[in-house]
């Protein structure tokens, strides 16, 4: 396996680069019954499906991902993405975590460091995400990390087989919160 490549570091996790040998780790924690869950998702994605994607995907600036790593370790624990506009400088925010990973406060640290970059690296002037309104530990920690309940789709996603609604939320770069680890990692 290869070594992560971290480009941004913060307390606990940092960001990297995907890597193409942790691929089939990837399309396993997409395809656990709770990440399909949480994205409202009835049906799993076939490996051939996950790595023609991956192919396609890499070096396609609309389309920004990123390694979670756990620096005590150097263990993959997640991934974020950015899916840019690049027309109107935003992005929607998506997050998977490793499901033997989940409930230990990462999506938040995951979440804010995505931000960071988002903010204070590609100059985005907004992220936004979409989560289920039964996902209330998801809720809790992105607005942690400084986003905020921006609007609903009602009845828009399924929960348990059952539809609900989807929150919109968003955050901006006034709205991040605390220190930035680029501007500390810069000196500034």
């Amino acid at each position: 396996m290869s070594e992560p490549h971290i480009l941004l570091a913060g307390e606990g996790l940092a960001l990297g680069m995907p890597r193409q040998d942790k691929l089939p780790e990837y399309h396993r924690w997409e395809n656990d019954a709770r990440t399909i869950l949480g994205y409202g998702n009835q049906w799993a994605q076939p490996w051939e499906v996950r790595a023609a994607g991956y192919e396609r995907q890499r070096g396609n600036e609309r389309f920004q991902q990123f390694e979670v790593v756990r620096l005590e370790d150097q263990a993959a624990v997640g991934m974020t993405i950015l899916e840019v506009n690049t027309y109107v400088r935003t992005a929607e925010f998506v997050i998977v975590l490793a499901p033997e990973e989940r409930g230990k406060g990462y999506a938040t640290e995951a979440a804010r460091l995505t931000l960071d970059w988002a903010f204070h690296l590609a100059a985005l002037r907004m992220v936004w995400l979409k989560v289920l309104e039964p996902n209330r530990a998801g809720i809790a920690s992105y607005e942690k990390a400084g986003f905020r309940l921006s609007g609903r789709l009602r009845q828009s996603g399924y929960w348990l087989g059952q539809p609900v609604d989807e929150l919109l939320m968003d955050a901006l770069p006034e709205d991040f919160p605390g220190t930035s680890a680029v501007t500390a990692a810069l000196g500034g």
